[in-house]
């Protein structure tokens, strides 16, 4: 796991947070290509979704509870999943093709795969 900047807080230790930087910068990648009418509109809702992925890790991670983490880790699951959606509109839409969602998708399975694992290794009964 390489930074590109020091580390300085207990989320940027986090595997998963790094995933989930990876995958909002691969998201504003491909969003850039979507038609300009779409600027507030998918555009938006998907960049929103995927940044929240990254920032719900770190929000919940700095509320101190492995409870408080784990509800945070939630959302940040939510957002995940709220993002993919978003790729297949995209797709159905026209805006990008199924080949230029397909590592988008596998990226957010393994974003997710890790995210459950990190809540199942808390044990909260959130």
């Amino acid at each position: 796991m390489e930074t590109l900047y020091p580390t300085y807080f207990g989320h940027e230790q986090l595997e998963v947070y790094h995933l989930a930087l990876g995958f909002v910068s691969e998201v504003y990648r491909l969003s850039e290509t979507f038609p300009k009418s779409e600027q507030f509109g998918l555009t938006n809702q998907l960049r929103r979704a995927a940044t929240s992925v990254a920032l719900n890790i770190a929000e919940g991670k700095g509320r101190g509870s492995d409870r408080d983490f784990a509800k945070f880790l939630y959302q940040s699951r939510g957002s995940l999943l709220e993002s993919v959606s978003a790729l297949q509109i995209s797709v159905k839409l026209g805006f990008s093709g199924l080949d230029q969602i397909e590592a988008l998708l596998a990226e957010a399975d393994r974003i997710n795969a890790k995210l459950n694992a990190l809540i199942n290794s808390l044990d909260t009964g959130v």
